[in-house]
């Protein structure tokens, strides 16, 4: 299988293929959606947060600058990132949870899993062209789409999956740089969104060696806390700076770009992305304290377990009354498994439409 080919054929023009994919990517309407979709806090809690739209930008940020210092696909990994997270139900990860498990407890062993949903919006669920179902994107894309996250072997996919994408393999080494970039990037909005909420402090972050080593550099810029807006932004920067800095060294000590090809998707050695074990064991120190102190956090447990409620009530609901969903899913009932196209409708909400359309079909006040 070739990287550049598509399922169906197209006529070149002023893009590269993968330059191709991102602008579909773009004008797609599940990436527009993005914006309203959660990130740790709810679309509801301000404008200032995070969320999922801003993430996949970031992270396409931090990927191409990793791609391009090592000379590898930029499209590519820009493409992969901006499309990563278009399958994420609203109320962020919880949301896929409580899919999942009303999912597999109505007996669908399948269940819902959100990397395969990003990969079934952009070769099912979005209708752009007259002559076939979803974005058309290059195989490349699709692979690293459905499988950034290595190992990646789901064996309640569709064989036809399997066959085409080979899941036991490692995706491509750009599918790899957006994966090591979504953490970087996470890490450093969820810090940055979590002081300026006020649910964490850099004093309570101090307890993580990385954190420290990073306020050292922007004291010694003689920024002070107490302009908490420019302290932000310069803690984030240096965060980021470090972490990608870091990441280029390890592969470009461990990594033979020249030898690394993305003209095909075949069974490649895996490749080393990452960090220094050293820097990995302060990563892993310092996400075990955002779990406790943030993504833990009474607030933030409060707002993402309303979020869980809603999403398992509205799945009930649509299953007694198939009716209240638009036309759009209402004529899909005849050709396709209902608990299906429910999935498919709530996962493509954002927060505050799922949260309204609960609140109005269990008659209860916004």
């Amino acid at each position: 299988m070739q990287a550049y080919e598509r399922f169906y054929p197209i006529s070149n023009d002023f893009r590269a293929p993968y330059a191709r994919d991102r602008d579909r990517i773009i004008h797609s309407g599940s990436f527009r959606r993005l914006e309203y979709k959660t990130q740790v806090f709810l679309n509801q809690e301000g404008d200032f947060f995070r969320t999922r739209l801003t993430h996949s930008i970031e992270v396409s940020q931090v990927a191409r600058s990793i791609t391009a210092s090592l000379g590898l696909q930029e499209s590519l990994t820009e493409a992969i990132a901006l499309a990563h997270d278009l399958g994420h139900t609203p109320f962020g990860h919880i949301g896929g949870d409580a899919l999942d498990e009303a999912l597999k407890a109505d007996g669908f062993a399948n269940g819902f899993e959100h990397n395969f949903q990003s990969f079934r919006v952009v070769t099912k669920l979005e209708k752009r062209y007259s002559g076939f179902l979803g974005l058309n994107l290059s195989f490349a894309t699709l692979e690293g789409i459905l499988k950034h996250s290595y190992p990646y072997n789901k064996s309640f996919l569709p064989p036809s999956i399997d066959e085409q994408f080979n899941l036991a393999t490692h995706p491509s080494i750009e599918a790899m740089i957006v994966d090591r970039a979504d953490e970087i990037a996470y890490i450093a909005h969820d810090i940055d969104d979590g002081v300026h909420s006020g649910l964490i402090s850099f004093e309570t972050l101090k307890e993580s060696v990385l954190i420290q080593e990073i306020l050292q550099k922007v004291s010694d810029e003689g920024v002070s806390q107490d302009d908490d807006e420019m302290f932000r932004y310069r803690f984030s920067s240096h965060l980021i700076n470090h972490l990608v800095y870091s990441l280029l060294a390890y592969c470009e000590k461990n990594i033979d770009t020249s030898k690394v090809l993305s003209a095909s998707i075949d069974a490649l050695e895996p490749v080393p992305i990452g960090f220094e074990p050293a820097l990995e064991t302060k990563i892993k120190k310092l996400k075990k304290i955002l779990f406790q102190e943030l993504y833990q956090h009474k607030t933030v447990i409060r707002k993402m377990y309303a979020g869980k409620q809603a999403v398992i009530g509205l799945y009930r609901a649509l299953n007694d009354e198939p009716k209240i969903m638009p036309k759009f899913y209402r004529e899909q009932l005849h050709v396709r498994a209902k608990h299906r196209i429910i999935a498919d409708y709530i996962a493509g909400m954002s927060d505050r439409y799922a949260m309204n359309l609960y609140n109005e079909v269990y008659g209860k006040n916004v």
